[in-house]
């Protein structure tokens, strides 16, 4: 796939400096210098209070600083905003840039409700000019690339079931605070929307689009302590899920953000008709292949002959990372924006996995049926 990149700098805001927004910074300072292209202008950076954008500008690199979101999203020097905010804030933010003629750079989860992702993919729609794309960093890896690709040349024949996990224990310990994160009015859902959308979107790459879930979720620990007290825990600390996809083919789904240990367990297992492929995101530069008739698996570690591997490093073995996957995300961006492939999550592919996730939520171990909607045009 040729990926043109922008010979004209593309001026560039970013709204939110936290882990996310640093690795937005990082991709945008790294873009050109891996893939060439003209570098990026980075105009302004906005978080609050002032004095913590200025600071952050600085390390950064960005020109100017401001507290007030609106005017970097109007400011006429930017050409793409990166959103990396709250949940909360990702529609008014999203729809405000796209209404000023910006691409978007937006962090998943898409939205805090399902008729929030809705209306904010009818406005994209409307807006046809402007590149939208989704923060879905793990589907950039040069293995996860790999194993699309392996998959969709028949090297484990016809794809017939998924099994896949996404365990971590950033919440595991009952005396974490409260936090506007385990509310449904700001954080939207749990598990579900902040690390089971990842594990979706790999889902769908891998098997096509979800016709049918069936779905239970779980407060683990349902109060957390505050300063006023314990606070209730609104949104689901797992969920499990049982999957049927559009071919025809079945899954297992499970996402915790309680599993003692768990780091980044983003873990699949593909199983066709002629074999398996499996991928665990702990171990991000191994893919592991079995084909029917061979004695066992076969480990392939990320290298040159991988996708978008050989832009960083041409040997072998030399490990692939996080933020590297960032700087593919950017590039895809960037590229679309100069006329190469949508490659995408756009928010038309992130209303879908959004569609799953709700679904999931709301099933409470009844089938839900998936349908598609049409997206009527917004100003």
């Amino acid at each position: 796939m040729t990926h043109p990149m922008p010979q004209t700098p593309l001026g560039v805001a970013l709204i939110g400096t936290g882990f996310m927004g640093k690795c937005h910074a990082l991709a945008w300072r790294t873009v050109a210098a891996t893939f060439g292209g003209a570098h990026p202008r980075l105009e302004v950076l906005c978080d609050t209070p002032l004095d913590r954008a200025q600071a952050f500008a600085g390390q950064f690199g960005f020109a100017r600083a401001t507290d007030d979101w609106r005017s970097a999203v109007a400011d006429p020097a930017v050409d793409v905003v990166s959103i990396t905010t709250p949940n909360g804030m990702h529609r008014p933010m999203a729809e405000a840039a796209l209404r000023a003629g910006k691409h978007v750079w937006l962090e998943k989860p898409m939205a805090l409700t399902l008729a929030d992702a809705e209306a904010m993919a009818r406005l994209a729609t409307a807006h046809p000019g402007q590149v939208t794309i989704l923060g879905y960093n793990y589907l950039r890896s040069p293995a996860f690339q790999a194993a699309v690709r392996l998959i969709g040349s028949g090297a484990i024949g016809t794809p017939k079931a998924f099994r896949g996990t996404y365990d971590e224990d950033y919440s595991a310990d009952p005396a974490l605070p409260w936090s506007w994160r385990l509310t449904h009015a700001e954080g939207g859902l749990g598990a579900l929307g902040d690390i089971g959308c990842h594990l979706v979107s790999q889902m769908v790459a891998l098997m096509g689009p979800v016709a049918e879930v069936t779905a239970l979720t779980q407060i683990a620990i349902p109060t957390r302590p505050s300063p006023e007290g314990p606070k209730p825990v609104e949104n689901e600390d797992s969920a499990l899920a049982l999957v049927r996809f559009a071919s025809g083919a079945q899954g297992s789904f499970a996402a915790s953000r309680v599993a003692h240990g768990r780091k980044c367990r983003l873990q699949w297992e593909v199983h066709g008709s002629d074999g398996t492929l499996v991928f665990d995101q702990e171990s991000m530069n191994e893919l592991w292949l079995y084909r029917a008739g061979e004695a066992g698996f076969t480990r392939h570690l990320t290298g040159p002959e991988q996708p978008d591997f050989a832009a960083f490093c041409p040997a072998a073995g030399h490990n692939f990372g996080f933020n590297e996957q960032k700087v593919i995300e950017a590039r895809d961006l960037v590229s679309a924006i100069a006329g190469g492939p949508a490659c995408g999550p756009d928010f038309a592919a992130g209303l879908a996995i959004e569609r799953v996730i709700h679904a999931m939520a709301a099933s409470g171990g009844r089938p839900v049926q998936l349908q598609g909607e049409s997206h009527d045009e917004a100003a």
